[in-house]
């Protein structure tokens, strides 16, 4: 027997009105994997989830334990990637995540009810709320641009704005596209459909089509953009990292009154032939400390995709630290 003898300790979290297999998963799956990521012994029993283990490891799952209840009473689905993803968030903030706090954008004819799955979430969402122009920088998978489309739709839906304008920069990915056949929308939907694919999500499609011939709803190439006033509109410009400063100075000061501008990006995708040429990157060092400018930034524990996504990035985040030292080494 260890000289120190680890006291075990078992703490009750209410869990009445929570629907019981979206709680525990198929087959305990979900519990299972609470127990296996924090060393507990979890158990549902009634209307209460059941927690035994040492004092540090039960202080560790519980904020995890009772986020997964309030997303089970809102009839809110979750797997094993989302506990895994939970978990990462707690032990990032030092176990003061909060990980149930953060309203929902319910957009009606929607799927679901949109909500922050993270604290960056959560902070982006309030910055794009309470500020004109917002700039979401982070990597691939943590929402940028899925909840801004959400915040336009929603301000659309509650006449704030009277349309959305949605930009990207028709940059290829390392990829020569070629001559694309069809007329001017369809050479340059390639690059918009992501866009296309978050509105789909939102807007019933016989409603959609009709905003899109209205222009209520408008997605264009970032260089369509110039000469224009933007009035009474949500402007989102996606995939910010790859205008150029020319550019992104045209866009920013496209902005007319009413209008609300959301620039999202990820400085380590940038597509153009010399990195320093991104804008996005140029707003980072020019316009920080403006009133009604707010920066939000996103890290691998917002990435709401499939969990390898996170490790993914943070390996790629790791070599390309290690290059920069054997670089400036040499």
């Amino acid at each position: 027997m260890s000289d120190i003898e680890v006291r075990t300790i078992q703490h009750r979290l209410p869990a009445e009105g929570a629907d019981q297999l979206i709680l525990s998963g198929v087959n305990d799956v979900n519990l299972q994997e609470l127990g296996r990521l924090s060393g507990c012994r979890v158990v549902l029993r009634g209307d209460h989830l059941l927690l035994s283990g040492s004092m540090e490891d039960v202080e560790r799952v519980v904020p995890v334990a009772q986020h997964m209840i309030d997303l089970a009473r809102g009839g809110e689905p979750f797997g094993q990637a989302d506990i895994d993803r939970f978990f990462d968030q707690v032990r990032s903030s030092d176990g003061g995540a909060r990980l149930g706090e953060g309203g929902k954008i319910i957009i009606p004819g929607a799927r679901k009810a949109i909500a922050p799955k993270s604290p960056g979430q959560r902070e982006y969402l309030e910055a794009i709320e309470n500020n004109d122009i917002v700039i979401g920088i982070g990597p691939a998978g943590t929402g940028k641009t899925y909840l801004a489309v959400a915040m336009a739709v929603d301000a659309l839906l509650k006449k704030r704005v009277k349309r959305i304008i949605l930009a990207r920069p028709a940059v290829e990915a390392g990829e020569n596209l070629g001559f694309l056949p069809g007329d001017l929308q369809e050479k340059v939907d390639p690059y918009l459909r992501p866009l296309y694919d978050a509105l789909e999500d939102m807007i019933p499609g016989d409603r959609l089509k009709r905003a899109l011939e209205s222009r209520s709803i408008e997605i264009a190439p970032l260089a369509y953009m110039r000469g224009r006033t933007l009035q009474d509109a949500f402007v989102i410009l996606d995939e910010a990292q790859n205008a150029t400063g020319a550019q992104m100075k045209m866009f920013l000061t496209r902005l007319g009154l009413n209008s609300k501008a959301v620039i999202t990006g990820d400085r380590t995708q940038i597509d153009l032939p010399r990195r320093e040429d991104s804008g996005l990157l140029q707003v980072e060092r020019i316009l920080k400390g403006i009133e009604g400018i707010a920066f939000s930034y996103m890290q691998p524990t917002d990435v709401i995709r499939h969990r390898l996504v996170r490790e993914i990035i943070r390996a790629y985040a790791a070599a390309s630290g290690e290059q920069e030292g054997e670089t400036e080494e040499q």
